[in-house]
């Protein structure tokens, strides 16, 4: 990341380049703060320069007098990965010591595939202030991306047609998830052009990743993206199979389908002696199968393999499996632990828009929480340059 040194650091404080530097008293605007960010990540003046928010400092350039603890470090460096700003940007969070003054330091470098939206919404830096982007400001944002640089999922499917995407879906149930009512009512633009905005559509093609999860036929474009459950009646592969489903069509089909199955297929034993009312333990705990299901679906590959995610419920354990190893930053050492990569941050923001991902990073961490309390082992992880596979057993 192309972040400041701190003596630049020290000159931003104490300049007046407000194109690339807010201050804002207190970590207390947290809504003005994701709007700065995004508007900083949007870069709309196209300079290319890391934006700094500093926060601690006046209006005026003086100390604020607040204390920079560990909780306001961690309450902004959240912020990239809450959900709130989309697709997610590349932030830094420190404390520093500056001409002599205990600040906290936001640095935002700008987006590669812009517009970054803060709750539905478009925001960019006019000189001092922030503002909402006009129709034509976001337009040159989405005329910026690095189309050449774009993963998978956000490529233009260049043989096919806006046909391909099921328009009804999109407007019925796409766009009121995605963008706020207000902005909705107010959206005078064209629908391609509000799918363009959205990374639905590029060049006058649907993306990848909104065939996959808006697609007349999303098998049919890309015939690895669904799920194979299987239910078998034993510890091997071998052994009688008591179920299986090929969970197909929209993406957002897949997932409501795969959650049915899960919750069905849990066992719940009952202890009526336990004072002063039963106790019911099931046998697995169905968020930290949701969360690692959907972790699956969302970092598999779904170029270049026609391979489904596997789920196999064994008698004595639940593997889950997904095409694809590991990605960017993401290591056998750091997995789970809040590191976050996407090679599909199309995928990632529709499920989140659609409900299937609240807090980005987060899934594992929240699997084995659910897993420990449950009173099951910790889910057990293997990797190779081709799949990431997790074994879940039951409860002790």
């Amino acid at each position: 990341m192309s972040f400041y040194a701190d003596e630049e650091l020290t000159a931003l404080i104490r300049g007046q380049e407000f194109h690339v530097v807010e201050r804002t008293r207190s970590g207390a605007d947290r809504s003005g703060i994701r709007k700065n960010i995004c508007a900083f990540a949007n870069d709309l003046a196209g300079r290319g320069k890391t934006g700094v928010i500093f926060v601690g400092v006046e209006d005026g350039g003086t100390c604020a007098d607040i204390t920079i603890d560990d909780e306001l470090l961690r309450t902004l460096a959240q912020m990239r990965s809450d959900g709130n700003i989309l697709p997610l940007p590349s932030m830094g969070v420190e404390r520093k010591v500056l001409d002599g003054r205990e600040v906290a330091v936001v640095q935002v470098e700008p987006a590669a595939d812009p517009p970054v939206r803060y709750q539905g919404r478009v925001w960019v830096k006019v000189g001092p202030t922030v503002q909402l982007a006009t129709p034509e400001e976001e337009q040159r944002l989405i005329e910026r991306r690095r189309a050449a640089d774009l993963p998978f999922d956000m490529r233009p499917a260049a043989e096919m047609g806006l046909d391909a995407l099921d328009m009804d879906y999109v407007q019925r149930t796409y766009l009121p998830a995605a963008i706020s009512t207000e902005v909705l009512e107010q959206n005078r633009r064209p629908l391609p052009q509000q799918l363009r905005s959205l990374r639905l559509v590029a060049d006058d093609h649907p993306t990848w990743g909104a065939l996959i999860a808006c697609g007349v036929d999303p098998q049919g474009r890309v015939p690895g993206g669904y799920v194979q459950f299987l239910r078998i009646d034993g510890t091997q592969l071998t052994d009688p199979i008591k179920d299986q489903k090929a969970l197909t069509g929209k993406l957002e089909d897949v997932l409501r389908r795969l959650d049915q199955l899960l919750e069905l297929n849990i066992a719940v034993s009952t202890d009526i002696a336990s004072a002063p009312r039963e106790l019911r333990q099931p046998d697995y705990p169905l968020n930290a199968l949701q969360q690692l299901a959907r972790n699956a679906v969302m970092h598999r590959v779904y170029e270049s393999t026609n391979a489904p995610i596997r789920v196999y419920w064994y008698s004595d354990r639940i593997e889950i499996q997904n095409p694809g190893g590991l990605y960017g930053k993401v290591t056998p050492a750091n997995i789970g632990t809040g590191a976050t990569d996407y090679r599909n941050p199309l995928i990632a923001e529709i499920m989140h828009h659609l409900g299937f991902a609240q807090r980005f990073g987060m899934g594992i961490p929240i699997a084995r929480k659910a897993l420990a309390e449950n009173g099951n082992p910790p889910p057990e992880f293997t990797f190779s340059p081709t799949h990431v596979a997790v074994i879940v057993k039951p409860a002790q």
